[in-house]
This record gives C-alpha cells, structure tokens and sequence, in this order.
C-alpha cells in the first residue's frame, strides 16, 4: 500500500450502488423477455403442420432484428422522448443518454440504455404477437415491410399514449404496468388485421361453412413454449418496475403467478364444460391468456384480485376461441389470448385497482370494488378503444397495401406444398417428405389391400382452390 493514499475515496457511495443494482435489474428483466421469442418460436412450430414448421425460425430472427433497428432509430424516441401529448421527439438513434430526456421513466434510476432495452424488447414481443393468425399461407416478404412501420410508427406511437406520458396517461390516467393494452391488444389487432385480408387456410371451413380442425403437429412443442413464455413474464411484468430497491417488484412476481395458475385451472375447467375433454391447447391459451390478462394490473392489485382476473381470463379464453373459430381461422388463438384476455385485463383494473398502489404509481385511481365509482373503468374502456380503432386502422391500410402490390397471401399451389419449401427452399423436418443421404427414406406404410402409391403431381380442384384477392 503507497504511504499516503486515501483509499476511501475509490469506495462506491450509495448514490453510486442505486443506480448500477437498478440497471442490473432491467437489463436481467429484460433478457427474460427477450427469452419469451423462443417461446413464440415454439408455439408457432408446434400450431403448424410440419411442412410450415420451418419458417417460423427466420421470421421470428429477423423481426427481430428489424424491431431492434427500428426501435432504436426512432421507435424509443417516438414512444418515450420528450413530454409531447401525441408521440415523442427527443433520442433518436439513441442520440442521448440524459434522464431527463425520457420524463416518464424518470423515477428510475437504471440508466438510459438499459431502459431503451427493456422498451425495444416489448416492441418485439408485440411485433411477434402479430403473427400467429397468419401461419402456413403468408408471404415471408410481408413480415418484413410490417415490421418497419410497427416497430418504427405503430407500437412507439400507441405506447408513448399509455406508458410514455401521452394524451391517455397524462389526460386521463390511463393504467397499464405492463401491457395487456400497448403490448398485447396492439399485437392482437395488428393479426385481426392481417388476417381479415388474408383470409383462412385451405380446407378450414367445409362447404356448409363449418370449421374443420387443422390441427398443430407437435402439441408438447406448445406446452414447452408456454412454459418458456410463463418464465419469460416475470421479466415482463416484475421488470417494468424499472428497479430492484425495495423489492417492490417481488410483489408483482407474486400477482403474476397467482393469476397464471388460476388461469390454467379455469380453462381446463371450461374446456371440459364445452368439450367433455381437457384440452391440450384450451389448457395453454388458459396459461397465456391469464397471463397476459394480469399484465395491465400487475402493478395495480393486491393479492387477493390475480387469481380472479386470471380465472376469469381462462373461462373468457375458450369461449372466445370456439366462437372466433366460427368465421375466422385463427391457428394459435392470438386474438383471444391476447386481444380478447388483453381488453379484460386493462378493464380489470377498473375494477380491481387498490387506492394505494395507484397512488403508489402516480396514475389513475382506484377501481369500482375499492371507490364505487365506474370512472377508472371508463377511463380504461376510452383506453381499450381509442388504441383498438388506431391500430386497426393503420394496419388494415399497410396490409392492403402489402396485399396489392408485394402480395400477401402464397399461391393456392404453394400453400399446398407448404411454407419452408416455397419460402425457403428447405424443410424443417426433410426426412419427412424427401430421401436425404445418408439415412433410408421410408414412406408410410400404405393399408392392407390397398393399391401402391402412384407418384403425381399436386392438384387443386375447384372447390379448393383460394384465389389472391
């Protein structure tokens, strides 16, 4: 030790150690989000048939990809720069990394790039929420321009009214901790969207307009994703507390798991009420539709309220589910995991907000079991809409314009081949339907009696075939 040296002066101060546990925090949180892309990854392949299994992988790496660049350019600024009533207008391209530029994440004190991760990583998980309804006949190509204008315009727009101090917040006081409406209601309208200019996947609905079930090929893959993605919502909603001090966000793990499990509970039990079986897929929209419905109110309620919202969003799940399955062919049940169970959260918290815990974050008041009053549940409702109608309206305008000059949908052939080999040039499972070298190439065993395989070429008839519109 040099004689003389004051080492005390190297000893981080408590004012040092604040910030770098926060930035710790929100940096871990948001890896778990970002985790949860493994989780749509799974689901997306096991809801497929094997011939569309593979696409979902470069579709998911490179909106991504997209989102991040976007996001950064001028989605962040846009959602959180600046105190503007419509959108933001400071930190494009991440041009500063002062506090005070993005207001309405002042109260923590992780630093600006940490909180630009956390934000570009809920962006992506919107974006890839998007996607579900429009499996196995999309064009790859339509991902793409999408991408751009969500993360870039849609999602930083509609998140700077909600979390970013715009007119819903500041106005009104709008309550959303973590989502259910600027996360998973934006996601799920964007698919509504998507999949009204779509359209459904050849041979869903049978001449007299009944669905036929289409069934996903890997059903443990899906049970493996909502897994991945139930892990990957502690980051989501405990991280949106932006901070580790106080141990505030142990509070909101807690709400999220009770409303995840009764969830669960609630759809199997409907499940069997409307089927007489416990549904394998019912059980898992149950887990993220309760999971997504606690997601709006994590920061909002008491215990004792997370196993009746998630209940209630199992129960609403499967009704949902069987009646859009009716007129709309929706393979993973987006739009009633999250838009259906997205609006039932964010109205929850008119009913369930506690007094404390709004004050607590500054917004809004509490919800009509606590106050009697219905005013932060039309607070909510005004929310719900005015997010819905601009959302679905820019997107509905994208898509056409996708649709009428790259195109949307594949050829009725194409979709007939399947996604990976048209989009891809590869299988996802190529022993499937090809010799590959090195292995013995055995077809399933034709029935007894039957007649040999006579090789031919994939045909459409008439009844079948779908037209680009």
């Amino acid at each position: 030790m040099t004689a003389g040296f004051d080492y005390s002066v190297m000893e981080p101060t408590l004012n040092d150690a604040i910030p770098a546990i926060d930035t710790i925090w929100v940096i871990v949180a948001a890896v778990l989000v970002m985790f949860m892309q493994v989780g749509f990854l799974f689901l997306e392949v096991g809801f497929s048939r094997m011939k569309n299994a593979g696409t979902a992988v470069p579709k998911i790496l490179a909106n991504f990809s997209i989102a991040a660049l976007c996001y950064w350019a001028v989605g962040f600024a846009l959602a959180f720069g600046g105190t503007g009533w419509f959108a933001g207008t400071e930190g494009t391209f991440l041009g500063t990394t002062d506090q005070s530029a993005f207001p309405a994440m002042e109260f923590s004190q992780a630093v600006v790039p940490a909180k630009f991760f956390f934000q570009f990583v809920f962006c992506a998980v919107s974006l890839a929420i998007v996607w579900g309804t429009t499996i196995e006949r999309i064009k790859f190509g339509a991902y793409l321009i999408y991408a751009v204008v969500f993360s870039a315009l849609i999602y930083p727009i509609i998140s700077h009214w909600i979390f970013g101090g715009g007119w819903l917040q500041a106005n009104f006081g709008m309550q959303d901790f973590a989502g259910s409406t600027v996360v998973h209601l934006i996601g799920a309208t964007g698919a509504l969207a998507a999949l009204l200019l779509l359209g459904p996947r050849q041979g869903k609905y049978g001449d007299d307009g009944k669905p036929n079930a289409i069934p996903g090929h890997n059903m443990p893959l899906v049970g493996l994703a909502v897994l991945v993605l139930w892990f990957g919502w502690f980051g989501f909603n405990a991280g949106s507390t932006l901070g580790a001090i106080g141990g505030r966000f142990a509070d909101v793990v807690v709400v999220t798991q009770l409303a995840a499990a009764a969830g669960v509970l609630g759809a199997m039990l409907m499940s069997y009420l409307k089927m007489g079986k416990f549904d394998m897929s019912m059980t898992a929209n149950g887990a993220i539709a309760a999971l997504v419905a606690i997601t709006a109110p994590s920061g909002y309620v008491e215990f004792w309220a997370a196993p009746l919202i998630g209940f209630a969003a199992g129960v609403i799940v499967v009704a949902a589910v069987l009646a859009i399955d009716r007129k709309l062919d929706d393979p993973v049940g987006a739009l009633s995991a999250h838009g259906i169970a997205g609006i039932w959260g964010t109205l929850a918290c008119g009913l369930f907000t506690s007094p404390r815990l709004a004050e607590l974050n500054a917004i809004g008041d509490g919800g009509l079991f606590y106050t009697g009053s219905f005013h932060q549940l039309g607070v909510q409702a005004l929310g719900v809409g005015a997010a819905f109608a601009s959302v679905f309206s820019v997107s509905f305008l994208v898509f056409w314009v996708i649709k009428k000059s790259h195109g949307l949908r594949v050829a009725p052939e194409e979709e007939r081949y399947g996604l990976d080999i048209v989009e891809h040039g590869m299988w996802g499972y190529p022993e499937a339907f090809m010799p590959v070298p090195g292995s013995e190439y055995r077809p399933p065993a034709m029935p007894k009696g039957w007649p040999p395989r006579q090789p031919a070429p994939v045909t459409l008839s008439a009844t079948t075939r779908v037209q680009e519109g």
